[in-house]
């Protein structure tokens, strides 16, 4: 792997990961038409890594109200959140990543993300604040981030759009969106730090893999920035459009 190479995936992971266009989908575009390979668990590893540090950094004030707080009801309707999405993660993994391996599944995901996204916009009402949102709200929410394992959905993009849909207001919606995918990534990150040293031989080159940590968490830092902006102005739509363009062109590569 080139650090140009290690350059292109840390911008293409801190970009997909939050905004709502799917990272695990373009993943799987880039290894299947830019023939870009990601070398393995460890840069993986990283990659996450940046990205979790960004978003940590961006909601720094929110977590650190949250654990001094711990009391507080956003608190534990954060905690309700993650429930659904462990028990899907661990029920389903293998479906999922049986799934990666289908880049017709990406682009009818991305598709639906279009979809989901263009719904929200157009039924969001904004009428529940952190304090009024219910644990339904919560476990709809959870159940929506589980659901968007699947390659080509978008996780960002199905958890604002559900709660959206159930009626939170864009500045909580986007709170909470980004709150309760931190454990989410933490522990996936946690799982493959397990795999990366159980492998036998990794082949690692510390520059390389250096610039790809950083440039996702550079990235992923103004992803978020770019996504609350969007979302705040009522134009979650242009990524509704950028994920049926994206879809689409994939199909028709695929059909011709």
């Amino acid at each position: 792997m080139t650090i140009v190479e290690a350059f292109i995936l840390g911008v293409f992971q801190g970009i997909t990961e939050f905004l709502p266009i799917s990272s695990s989908g373009h993943l799987v575009v880039i290894q299947e038409f830019l023939k870009i390979n990601t070398p393995g668990v460890t840069f993986e590893v990283l990659l996450h890594f940046g990205s979790l540090v960004s978003v940590i950094i961006f909601f720094r004030k929110d977590i650190f109200h949250l654990i001094t707080h711990p009391t507080d009801r956003f608190f534990w309707l954060i905690v309700v959140g993650i429930i659904p999405t462990g028990i899907i993660g661990v029920l389903f993994e293998d479906l999922f990543e049986r799934l990666f391996g289908s880049i017709t599944v990406v682009a009818i995901m991305l598709l639906v993300t279009g979809l989901i996204l263009w719904i929200a916009e157009t039924l969001a009402s904004g009428k529940k604040d952190s304090e009024t949102m219910t644990i339904k709200d919560a476990l709809i929410i959870g159940f929506a981030q589980g659901l968007a394992i699947t390659p080509g959905l978008s996780r960002s993009g199905s958890t604002i759009a559900a709660a959206l849909i159930v009626g939170l207001d864009r500045d909580t919606a986007a709170r909470y969106s980004f709150l309760v995918v931190i454990p989410v990534i933490f522990g996936a990150t946690m799982l493959k730090v397990g795999d990366m040293f159980s492998t036998t031989s990794v082949d690692f080159f510390p520059i390389q893999y250096l610039v790809g940590t950083i440039t996702a968490g550079i990235t992923g830092y103004f992803a978020i920035a770019v996504l609350l902006k969007v979302l705040n102005t009522g134009r979650l739509k242009l990524f509704s459009i950028y994920c049926w363009t994206v879809g689409g062109l994939i199909l028709l590569t695929n059909l011709f």
